[in-house]
């Protein structure tokens, strides 16, 4: 059973992780608006993969006889200057996500709760990919900076990102 205070926090991370596909959402829409496609696309798969990582915080709060709450989900931004400026924001977004979940670890090891330190040594794993895609395209999007090929090449190479469930999708 999960302490008050640790379903508390978990419960910020479930609703921490829709507010991340909702960025992702408004983000491909300005990336559409932009006439990149295939970024936006990117982003749509960014959100498919947030939405996953708030049923599998769902689905182990309800395991450990928890109770799922759900808040409100903040309006995100919708407006970026260009293709590098929503990249660079989606970075410093996982970056934040990790501190989030580095904490969520120490509050698991600070109740000695081995059983949510299991689960969210997933989610450490993932947010080093995370934050390693996100930056693997602004460091493509700086080289190609002011070559409207290399750019059109880059958006073409995003749109073929695929959603791929994370193996055992559920939260054990």
């Amino acid at each position: 059973m999960l302490s008050k205070k640790l379903a508390q926090e978990l419960n910020s991370q479930l609703n921490f992780e829709l507010y991340s596909a909702y960025i992702y959402y408004a983000m491909a829409a300005a990336l559409e608006a932009m006439n990149a496609p295939g970024a936006a696309n990117w982003m749509k798969v960014q959100a498919q993969e947030e939405l996953t990582h708030a049923d599998k915080f769902f689905s182990f709060i309800n395991e450990r006889d928890g109770r799922v709450i759900l808040e409100a989900v903040e309006k995100p931004q919708k407006e970026w200057k260009a293709i590098i400026d929503v990249f660079t924001t989606a970075y410093k977004h996982e970056q934040l996500v990790t501190g989030r979940i580095n904490c969520l670890v120490e509050l698991a090891m600070e109740e000695k709760d081995y059983a949510a330190n299991q689960f969210l040594q997933w989610f450490v794993a993932e947010q080093i990919e995370e934050e390693s895609s996100v930056k693997v395209v602004i460091d493509q999007l700086k080289l190609a900076d002011k070559a409207p090929g290399a750019m059109f090449m880059i958006d073409r190479e995003l749109g073929q990102r695929v959603f791929v469930p994370p193996t055992g999708a559920s939260s054990t």
